[in-house]
C-alpha cells in the first residue's frame, strides 16, 4: 500500500484500488492529488498483473471538485496570460483521459457529493455505482465560468445535447436515482450497499478476459468519433488480438466443456 497526497493507492488481487482521503476537504483534489492519480494511472496502464481499477473515497462525499482553495494559496502572485490553458491540459484534463483510455474496466463508488472534476471522475469510469441520494453537481455557470474535464464532450454523449444543457447551462445538482435514470451513471443503490455493490462488479471485472475488455473499451471510444466503417475497422483489429489470447482459448474450451471460463487475464 501507498499513500501520499491525500490519495492512497493499494495493487491486490489484479485491482488497483485508488483512494480519496481527504474528508476534511470533502474530496476536493489540489494539484498534488490530482498528480497522484495520474502517476497511479499511467503506471497501471502497462501493468499486465492488473486487471481492474476501483476509484473511491474514504470520506462522506465522493469528490467535491478541484480544490480551488489550495490551488490559489498563492494568489498574490500573479500568474502569466494563459497558465489555465497551459496547465489544465497536464492536471484534470490529463486524468479524465486516463479513465476513459486506459484498458483496463474501471468502477467508481460514488456517496454524498461528486461536483465538478468527482463528477467527471464518475461519468469517465466505465462503471459508477452511487448511492441513491448521492449529488451529482456541475456548478461552472453558477460560479461565473466554464466547464472543463470533459463535461462538455461526455454529458451530451450520455444525457443528450438537452439534459447536458441543464446540467452545464443551469447548473443543477441531481440524485444518483435520476443519473442513473439518464444514463449518466451505472446504478444507483442505497448508500449502505454502495461499497459491496461496486467490489462485487469490480470482482466480475477483474475474473473476466481483460485483453478483450480493454480492447472492447478502446473501440467504443474510439466509434462516438467516427462512422460506421471506422468502427467496423477498429472490431476487426480488436478481434484479431483478442483471438490470439490464452483467455480466448480457455473460452473456447469452456464452452466447448459447458462450463465456466477460468479467465486469466493473459
Amino acid at each position: 500500500m501507498s499513500s501520499a497526497d491525500g490519495i492512497a493507492v493499494v495493487a491486490e488481487d489484479g485491482v488497483l484500488r485508488l483512494t480519496i482521503e481527504r474528508p476534511d476537504r470533502k474530496g476536493s483534489l489540489d494539484m498534488a492529488a490530482v498528480r497522484r492519480l495520474v502517476e497511479a494511472l499511467e503506471a497501471a496502464s502497462t501493468d499486465d498483473s492488473l486487471r481492474a481499477v476501483l476509484l473511491t473515497s474514504a470520506g462522506d462525499d465522493f469528490c467535491s471538485g478541484a480544490d480551488w482553495v489550495a490551488g490559489n494559496a498563492g494568489a498574490d502572485v500573479k500568474l502569466r496570460t494563459g497558465s489555465l490553458q497551459r496547465r489544465t491540459p497536464l492536471q484534470a484534463h490529463r486524468l479524465i483521459a486516463l479513465l476513459l483510455g486506459i484498458q483496463l474496466p474501471v468502477v467508481s463508488a460514488v456517496r454524498g457529493w461528486a461536483a465538478g472534476l468527482g463528477c467527471q471522475l464518475a461519468l469517465a469510469s466505465d462503471f459508477a455505482v452511487a448511492a441513491d441520494d448521492s449529488r451529482f453537481w456541475l456548478p461552472f455557470t453558477k460560479r461565473g465560468f466554464t466547464p472543463d474535464s470533459g463535461s462538455t464532450w461526455l454529458l451530451p454523449r450520455l444525457v443528450g445535447v438537452a439534459r447536458a444543457k441543464e446540467l452545464l447551462l443551469l447548473g443543477r445538482p441531481i440524485t444518483g436515482v435520476d443519473a442513473a435514470a439518464w444514463g449518466m451513471i451505472h446504478r444507483a443503490v442505497p448508500a449502505a450497499e454502495v461499497a459491496a455493490t461496486a467490489d462485487a462488479l469490480v470482482a466480475e471485472l477483474a475474473a473476466g478476459p481483460t485483453v478483450a475488455l480493454g480492447l472492447t473499451k478502446h473501440a467504443i471510444h474510439g466509434a462516438l468519433d467516427g462512422g460506421i466503417v471506422e468502427a467496423m475497422e477498429a472490431e476487426a483489429m480488436a478481434l484479431e488480438l483478442s483471438s490470439r489470447t490464452a483467455d480466448f482459448r480457455e473460452g473456447l474450451a469452456a464452452f466447448r466443456e459447458r462450463r465456466d471460463p477460468n479467465f486469466e487475464g493473459r
